[in-house]
């Protein structure tokens, strides 16, 4: 690793097993009792979703099967034709890199479509309620931005699994 000497920028040379070249690592240790996660992963290529009903039900689904098995959480989601975002909250145990990783491969096999997603994702710790309100609103507007409906609410590849605000 090389330093400016800086605080903000660092550039990674070294590439480990198992990372992506150029991506921070993960961290080890977090030491927030529950963490709320913001999370985006894509589509290899940005190719299009081929059927964003199936992947909605498979994704409630898989949400579903979290909360009874594993005590995850899924909060509120919005699929695209290319990515998807969503927050997510685990028990003292979870693990976010296996849970996104079985949600990738259970909407996979509901579509029938291997090698659908990018390798990784992209994720952020939320510290308060107006970051979870901030980060909804943005995600929320995402179809309006895209040009596929004029409200954020005619999108109807969204929704909510679990209420999880942090207040």
């Amino acid at each position: 690793m090389s330093c400016s000497g800086r605080r903000v920028a660092c550039e990674v040379k070294i590439v480990a097993a198992g990372m992506i070249k150029d991506r921070p690592r993960r961290l080890d240790l977090i030491y927030i009792d529950q963490p709320l996660y913001f999370v985006t992963f894509a589509t290899r290529d940005r190719k299009s979703i081929p059927s964003l009903d199936r992947a909605q039900v498979a994704l409630e689904q898989y949400a579903h099967c979290g909360i009874a098995e594993f005590h995850v959480a899924l909060g509120r989601y919005v699929l695209m034709p290319d990515h998807v975002q969503l927050f997510v909250r685990g028990g003292r145990n979870f693990t976010l890199s296996s849970w996104i990783g079985g949600l990738k491969r259970a909407i996979s096999v509901a579509l029938k479509s291997q090698r659908l997603w990018q390798p990784g994702f992209f994720d952020r710790i939320l510290r308060s309620a107006e970051s979870y309100a901030e980060k909804w609103n943005y995600v929320r507007d995402n179809p309006v931005r895209g040009g596929f409906v004029k409200a954020a609410e005619d999108w109807p590849y969204q929704g909510e699994i679990v209420v999880i605000d942090r207040v």
